[in-house]
């Protein structure tokens, strides 16, 4: 027998499915909505069927947008033959926020990895490959995780882009700002000897 009436396990099972959210969490966020005032789950409620009729691909990057073309590729920028490629819309926002790129970005939807099903065909990979048919970009700039699934999409991309006679060219890894040596990881520590630089 449940502790819980069905309506309440199956809002704790709906909270459940979202990523980083355990059963625990699931259960708290389940009992404070229930606990709220009726016009909050309402307004929730409309939230989350809004964002799911109105959000789309933009036919162009890929990025997540109301319509399509998105802001970002209807206006020009600085760097109009450079090409970000990143494995999300945060990764896009993440970039963006540092103010060091002024090129056109372009979203995956994930990286490569087997063992979870995810194969290159599940990417927005084709979409990129025609993008770069038009011969607007002179390089392409290889953004996803330092991980392994982000590094064999790197490696795939890479092959695939190369023979186009795109330059590409892959973000810089290794130690974060005011890291100490000491502490950090032998693969953390081993990529930034790899990709040092000029000084």
């Amino acid at each position: 027998m449940s502790a819980h009436t069905q309506s309440l396990q199956d809002l704790i099972d709906a909270f459940s499915m979202l990523p980083g959210i355990g059963r625990k969490s699931a259960t708290r966020l389940a009992f404070y909505l229930i606990r709220q005032p009726a016009e909050t789950a309402s307004k929730l409620a409309t939230a989350i069927t809004s964002a799911r009729e109105r959000i789309r691909f933009c036919e162009i990057c890929q990025n997540l947008c109301e319509c399509s073309p998105c802001e970002r590729c209807a206006h020009p920028v600085k760097d109009e033959q450079l090409l970000c490629v990143v494995e999300s819309p945060q990764d896009l926002v993440a970039i963006e926020a540092t103010h060091e790129f002024h090129g056109r970005f372009h979203v995956l939807h994930g990286a490569i990895s087997p063992l979870d099903g995810i194969s290159p065909s599940d990417l927005k990979i084709r979409e990129l490959i025609a993008r770069l048919g038009d011969n607007t970009f002179t390089e392409v700039i290889l953004a996803t995780n330092p991980s392994i699934e982000g590094e064999a999409t790197a490696a795939y991309l890479k092959r695939l882009i190369e023979p186009l006679g795109i330059k590409v060219t892959r973000i810089a890894s290794g130690l974060p700002m005011g890291a100490q040596l000491e502490y950090a990881d032998k693969a953390t520590l081993g990529r930034s000897l790899l990709d040092r630089r000029e000084i």
